[in-house]
């Protein structure tokens, strides 16, 4: 089977743990994950809170997740506590990146670092020794560190600049180390998931590194099609995701109908 690195989000920020702001990030990050070829492991959500950020982080490097994707605290505010959390992990002191301040004077039109704000200073910090990766859509760069076997990703926390530098940097990435690859089809089937396990189990058998979930919740908005349910496959040594994924809904669609029922494309 292709090599499918497990992937680990935290999403920082008490607004987050308070239920002030959604986490979008997690949602969409997790979707394009999945379609780079990523096993996803989990999803936190956490506080503020430098001992509660590490917990989690140095958790990630002992259960050997290849890659850790947070988002969020990067900003020039006292809460912003991203950047120690790595260093601390990866046990190193932080530094002003140069290269960072100099990308600040040239898109501010200034004379030279002594125009730069505190604020600035402040998010052109980072741990010593990672890779800093520019924010096309905003001031606070990603950066990397690698413990172990854990590579850490700190993205921003707006959507617009997580997704930015989610597609400008993370994207090439995963494409670059992890070159197995998903492919997935939302479908609906006039059935209960209870009756649908069993067919679930069988393309399973058949398509090991293929997964199906249905999604009950949404069973009432669309009662008129039936369950929809994803068909996701992952790449192998010998077939691309593509081509597993259209074994796996054509047998499932035949199970489905040698029940008499239907399968639909959504």
């Amino acid at each position: 089977m292709a090599d499918e690195p497990r992937v680990e989000i935290v999403s920082i920020g008490t607004e987050l743990v308070m239920g002030r702001i959604q986490d979008t990030n997690a949602l969409w990050m997790a979707q394009e994950l999945v379609d780079l070829g990523a096993l996803m492991r989990r999803i936190t959500v956490l506080p503020d809170d430098i001992n509660a950020i590490l917990g989690v982080l140095e958790g990630a490097v002992q259960r050997q997740t290849e890659v850790v994707l947070t988002s969020g605290g990067l900003g020039p505010t006292p809460d912003d506590l991203t950047v120690h959390a790595l260093a601390t992990l990866a046990g190193v002191s932080t530094m002003v990146h140069e290269p960072t301040l100099d990308a600040y004077v040239q898109r501010r039109n200034l004379s030279g670092h002594g125009e730069l704000t505190p604020a600035l200073l402040r998010m052109a910090t980072v741990p010593s020794g990672a890779h800093v990766y520019q924010n096309p859509a905003g001031y606070a760069p990603c950066v990397s560190i690698t413990k172990e076997a854990t590579t850490v990703f700190a993205l921003p926390g707006p959507p617009p600049e997580m997704q930015a530098v989610f597609t400008m940097h993370i994207v090439p990435f995963f494409a670059k180390t992890y070159p197995g690859r998903a492919a997935a089809l939302r479908v609906a089937v006039d059935m209960y998931e209870s009756e649908l396990a069993p067919l679930f189990a069988q393309v399973r058998q058949r398509y090991p590194s293929t997964y199906l979930k249905g999604y009950i919740a949404l069973e009432a908005r669309e009662a008129a099609l039936g369950l929809p349910l994803d068909v996701i496959a992952r790449s192998t040594d010998d077939l691309p995701a593509e081509t597993i994924l259209q074994q796996a809904v054509t047998y499932l669609s035949a199970l489905v109908a040698a029940k008499g029922r239907t399968l639909r494309n959504l």
